[in-house]
């Protein structure tokens, strides 16, 4: 090994430490994931994990110049194909390994800047803009290393991943509707006023995440088995928070964040390997 695959290496460990210390739950489903995939996974999951963390969290510091400074970062390592940032460089050789399209980095940091000040009264189209670019565009860039180069895969599976990615999103807005409204002042859900939120309201998005469930379930089926375990790892644990969201009273929700249980979580992952080991999935 050369020193330049060291670089390369520690940029990766760097990745895959950011997606440990920071999802203890993705983390361990990505171990499902084959190896030769499961880099790059970590490699995504970093990126979009330090920019969400620069507009969720750096209270206190300049927001719109930290997102400024890392896509700038960004913009200069995607030229040059390499980054003294070591989050930037893996998910960088990731993009262009895979031929992960620019225009889904571009929306994804542009759903990020959007976060930068209040989101309020979202018009559907507005809402929709923001689920594509926070969350659609990473199940795609994800379904990009899936494919491995198979274009017409990734064309016929494009759908269920942005039907997954947006199921994802929509729960992490319910499950996080207590710190996003009183603390960040955003209220993504288009024609919902947090401070009546009725039953009528929470069924009603409800049964749009429930109709992207069943979409992205699709998908998941015709997934090549590299991916395919881990993926559906990452589903079971949603349906399970998405089950404790339903049975949660609307007021309940904007005073606590719902959570699985770790208990739970080992349980599912256990059930999943033995499923595994068994070749039912």
């Amino acid at each position: 090994m050369n020193n330049l695959d060291i670089f390369h290496a520690v940029c990766g460990l760097s990745s895959k430490m950011v997606t440990e210390k920071y999802s203890t739950s993705f983390a361990r489903a990505s171990t499902l994931f084959k190896p030769e995939i499961r880099q790059h996974i970590y490699n995504i999951y970093g990126f979009v994990r330090f920019a969400d963390e620069i507009v969720d969290t750096f209270h206190g510091y300049d927001k719109a110049q930290l997102l400024d400074e890392f896509e700038n970062s960004y913009s200069s390592g995607i030229s040059k194909g390499i980054s003294l940032n070591p989050i930037l460089h893996s998910f960088i050789r990731t993009q262009q390994e895979k031929n992960i399209p620019q225009h889904l980095v571009d929306s994804f940091l542009a759903s990020m800047r959007m976060d930068l000040g209040e989101i309020r009264d979202l018009n559907d189209y507005k809402y929709n803009e923001y689920i594509y670019g926070s969350a659609e565009v990473v199940g795609l860039m994800c379904l990009k290393v899936f494919v491995d180069g198979n274009d017409e895969e990734y064309e016929k599976m494009k759908p269920y991943a942005q039907s997954l990615g947006a199921a994802f999103q929509k729960i992490n807005f319910l499950r996080d509707i207590a710190p996003d409204y009183n603390d960040l002042n955003r209220t993504y859900f288009p024609e919902v006023d947090f401070r009546k939120f009725s039953l009528a309201d929470k069924n009603k998005i409800e049964a749009d995440i429930a109709k992207d469930f069943a979409h992205a379930f699709v998908g998941i089926k015709m997934l090549p088995i590299s991916s395919r375990i881990a993926v559906f790892m990452a589903y079971k644990y949603y349906m399970n928070l998405f089950r404790k969201i339903r049975n949660t009273e609307p007021d309940m929700l904007l005073t606590k964040r719902i959570r699985v249980s770790n208990a739970r979580k080992l349980y599912l992952f256990g059930e999943m390997m033995l499923n595994k080991n068994l070749n039912l999935v």
